[in-house]
């Protein structure tokens, strides 16, 4: 009788610790899908400019490739220099508005960028940095360089894309994290993105 208590006890303990593995993984997934539909949702919109892609790297299974104008940044808008150290770094780069309506970088720093009036800010994914500008530009990513379609329709945006007729409407959240919105070809939206 009492070994048949102790497997019972027993048992009830891997119960509790499945519930509550289960519910942590819950309450991290839920975290995740909120904070990109906060973002989706409450980000400031900022509308990108498309640039060409290697034709090898056009299209992997169902998304498409995307390059970015702001992916390549001037070395002459880093304020406050390159640190010296090689390492992983991150970006901070500041977007301002055209008179065509696309988002260009104005100025970039290693630190992280005061808010100004009329121009969101944007952080890069992490990088390797050598402390030395090799060039003109630094080549970044922000995480919104693929963009997933339905099966079979990357071949018309890729096409479109090439002849520069597609933008990309990222919502940008007040800590510099990027979602696309939606996917326009000739300034109309082709794809838009649900919050959850």
């Amino acid at each position: 009788m009492n070994s048949f208590i102790a497997k019972l006890q027993s048992g009830k303990g891997y119960l509790l610790s499945a519930i509550i593995v289960a519910g942590l993984q819950t309450l991290i997934l839920g975290t995740i899908i909120q904070s990109r539909a906060s973002i989706l949702s409450d980000g400031a919109e900022v509308l990108l400019k498309t640039a060409p892609v290697d034709p090898r790297d056009f299209l992997r299974g169902d998304y498409v490739v995307l390059n970015y104008d702001i992916s390549s940044v001037p070395v002459q808008t880093v304020s406050g220099g390159i640190p010296a150290e090689a390492g992983e770094r991150v970006l901070w780069v500041r977007l301002k508005k055209q008179e065509d309506g696309f988002w260009t970088v104005t100025e970039s720093s290693f630190r992280e960028l005061p808010p100004q009036p009329e121009t969101v800010i944007l952080r890069s994914q992490p990088f390797y940095s050598s402390g030395l500008a090799a060039g003109d530009s630094m080549r970044v990513e922000y995480g919104i360089e693929r963009y997933y379609v339905p099966e079979g329709e990357g071949k018309p945006i890729e096409e479109a894309r090439n002849d520069g007729n597609v933008a990309i409407a990222v919502r940008v959240s007040p800590g510099g994290s990027a979602q696309i919105r939606s996917l326009l070809v000739d300034g109309k939206p082709v794809y838009d993105e649900p919050l959850y």
